[in-house]
């Protein structure tokens, strides 16, 4: 994952689109995070999704601030998905890993390519959702005051949304 992160911050230095989203149960691993923040620095647009434990914080420094989130609602979610958008052509993992130091380094955990298009559109899709979320999405952010997203959008309560995308996606089938 360090790898593609280069990638990426490679991409911001050259000027060109840069991004990545992660959804994790956690994020506490110290060279992920700092190579987050190295990305950040460079202007990578990053979106974090961490339903637990969150250990980054924005810094002055960046370039383009991290935006975390994390969303706690009625069902237990242990997706870990890691996108990058690698100059166009948009890579994707799941993992069974989350950020922390002791699966990273102490563990034997596995991350798996996407390669299917549909269903690299379809996590994709659902990534979008859950960074829509305005009604169990918390801000995580310097002051820890995890405060709800607030804005003027239609409600989105992103477990619901994903429940009814899916739904959709069965009944058009």
């Amino acid at each position: 994952m360090l790898h593609f992160i280069d990638l990426e911050i490679a991409e911001a230095k050259a000027g060109r689109k840069a991004a990545i989203i992660v959804k994790v149960n956690s994020l506490s691993d110290k060279d992920m995070i700092k190579k987050l923040y190295d990305a950040a620095t460079a202007g990578v647009k990053i979106d974090l999704i961490i339903r637990g434990i969150y250990c980054a914080t924005n810094q002055k420094t960046f370039k383009s601030p991290m935006n975390a989130i994390s969303i706690v609602d009625e069902y237990l979610e242990h997706a870990r998905v890691m996108y990058f958008y690698n100059a166009g052509k948009e890579l994707m993992y799941i993992s069974s890993a989350d950020w922390m130091t002791r699966n990273l380094d102490h563990r034997i955990e596995a991350a798996v390519k996407i390669t299917s298009k549909k269903i690299k559109e379809d996590l994709k899709e659902m990534l979008y959702i859950q960074l829509t979320d305005n009604v169990k999405a918390r801000i995580l952010n310097n002051s820890l005051s995890n405060h709800y997203v607030e804005n003027k959008k239609e409600p989105c309560r992103s477990q619901i949304e994903i429940y009814n995308y899916l739904k959709r996606k069965i009944t058009d089938h």
